[in-house]
C-alpha cells in the first residue's frame, strides 16, 4: 500500500480534546425533481410507463485514510500536542528569519538609494569675486551700465587666465 500523509489542524485537535466523541455527518440525499417541460414516457402499444434509467452507482472514495478509533487515547492526544507545539516553534522561528531578512532588504535598500541619488560636490565657480563685482556694479549704475565696464573686463580676463576647466 503506498504511503500518506495526514494534516491536523488547530480546529481539529481542539475538537479531539473538547468533544471526545466524534458525531458522524449524516448525507443528504437529493430527491430528482421532475421539470414541468419533461413528461413521462409512454409505450405506446403498452401504454405503460417506461422506468427511468438507472442512477449511477457511488463509488467508494479511492483514498481511505488510516482508520482513527473513536477515543483516541491520552498518548495520542499528547503526541498530537507535541507535534502541534513544535510546530508553533517552528513557525515563530520562520517569522523571526522574515523579520530580520525584512530589516536587511531595507538597510541595502536605503544604502543603495543613497549611493544612486547622492548630489556630486559642486565645483566651486570660477572667478566668483570679480563677478559678484561687476553685478553689484550693475546694481548700482541702472542707468548707466557703461561705468561697470572695468569691472566687466576684470571678470573677462579672469575666466581667460582660468581657461574653460577653471584652470586646470
Amino acid at each position: 500500500m503506498g504511503e500518506f500523509t495526514i494534516q491536523i489542524s488547530n480546529d481539529l485537535v481542539n475538537k479531539l480534546v473538547d468533544d471526545p466523541v466524534i458525531k458522524k455527518k449524516t448525507r443528504r440525499v437529493k430527491r430528482k425533481v421532475v421539470k414541468e417541460t419533461e413528461k413521462p414516457q409512454y409505450n405506446v402499444a403498452e401504454k405503460t410507463e417506461i422506468a427511468p434509467a438507472p442512477a449511477w452507482p457511488v463509488q467508494a472514495p479511492l483514498f481511505v485514510p488510516a482508520t482513527l478509533p473513536a477515543h483516541p487515547s491520552q498518548s495520542e492526544l499528547e503526541s498530537i500536542r507535541s507535534v502541534l507545539h513544535e510546530s508553533e516553534k517552528v513557525l515563530e522561528r520562520l517569522q523571526k528569519q522574515e523579520e530580520q531578512m525584512l530589516q536587511e532588504v531595507t538597510e541595502k535598500a536605503k544604502d543603495l538609494h543613497e549611493k544612486e541619488y547622492k548630489l556630486p560636490n559642486p565645483k566651486p565657480e570660477r572667478c566668483m569675486a570679480e563677478r559678484l563685482a561687476s553685478l553689484t556694479c550693475y546694481k548700482e549704475h541702472i542707468k548707466d551700465p557703461l561705468k561697470c565696464a572695468g569691472f566687466v573686463n576684470n571678470f573677462a580676463d579672469c575666466l581667460r587666465r582660468l581657461g574653460p576647466l577653471g584652470g586646470k
